[in-house]
């Protein structure tokens, strides 16, 4: 039998892939660009929600991109043997839900429309599913929020650090993996949407001082006081929603995840790998 996995370049497939070959199962992982196998593990070319091979015997389905498009990939997808789908969304489906900014909104309801979408192409399969709703991502270097800050401010040497009560809960993305590697054999998580936040809560403020405590190089601290960021939404209406939100809690309620899948998250404690892109990204 088969595990296949959509995303199995991203920053979650960077530390589910080893794991998945561990078990012995054979893993098929699409990707847009050629990548040469590996033991345990082999790359098919293409692109969802087409130009993807027929895969038979496939026991599992992981997927880490775009929801709609892995949905009606699904919804057409020949899958007799019902595999078991596990699937990432994002607590922005509930965080951005009233946002000001109408093309934040936007983005909430494509993630809840996905996630319908998933589990109605599971129910014509007879496919049990999960989904995953990580908070704010971090630990391979892939994604695309802190890490481009902690490099930005690796290179000019300083480190801007806007003011902020709001609550966050940063994840790191090995923990996602354990929780996918959790739900395939928890038959209690099947039919769920799960939270899935970081083991800690703190300030924006806080955390962004962590990134610039975790960086090789010194920086120099450049506060952004609350006027000033302000000040900034009115002048860049863009600017609106995430400015508007580091007064806002951003935190997911891990207590399902916990109890289903006996998954118990790490507190965020970034070092300076976290922000470095993994080897295979590199070259």
């Amino acid at each position: 039998m088969t595990v296949l996995v959509f995303g199995g370049s991203s920053q979650i497939g960077h530390f589910l892939l080893p794991a998945l070959c561990e078990r012995g199962e054979p893993v098929l992982a699409l990707s847009r660009h050629p990548r040469d196998a590996q033991a345990g593990l082999a790359w098919i070319e293409g692109q969802l929600p087409d130009a993807v091979p027929a895969v038979k015997d496939v026991s599992a389905i992981i997927s880490f991109g775009p929801l709609q498009p892995f949905a009606d990939w699904l919804a057409q997808a020949s899958l007799p043997l019902a595999p078991r789908v596990i699937a990432t969304s994002s607590m922005s489906a509930e965080t951005k839900r009233a946002s000001p900014v109408p093309a934040e909104r936007a983005i909430s309801q494509q993630l809840r429309d996905g996630e319908t979408a998933l589990a109605a192409a599971c129910a014509r399969h007879g496919c049990a599913w999960t989904v995953l709703r990580p908070t704010l991502i971090y630990g391979a270097g892939l994604d695309k929020s802190l890490t481009p800050i902690a490099r930005r401010a690796s290179r000019t040497r300083l480190f801007p650090l806007p003011a902020g009560h709001g609550l966050r809960q940063p994840v790191h993305a090995a923990d996602i993996a354990l929780a996918v590697l959790a739900a395939l054999d928890a038959a209690s998580s099947a039919g769920r949407v799960l939270s899935l936040g970081g083991g800690e809560r703190l300030p924006a403020a806080d955390m962004f001082a962590r990134v610039r405590r975790s960086l090789p190089v010194a920086t120099v601290p450049l506060p952004l006081p609350a006027w000033l960021l302000r000040g900034a939404r009115r002048v860049l209406p863009r600017l609106a929603g995430p400015m508007g939100r580091l007064e806002s809690d951003l935190v997911a309620d891990n207590t399902e995840l916990t109890r289903l899948l006996g998954v118990t998250p790490r507190p965020f404690r970034p070092d300076a790998d976290c922000w470095q892109s993994p080897p295979s990204v590199r070259s």
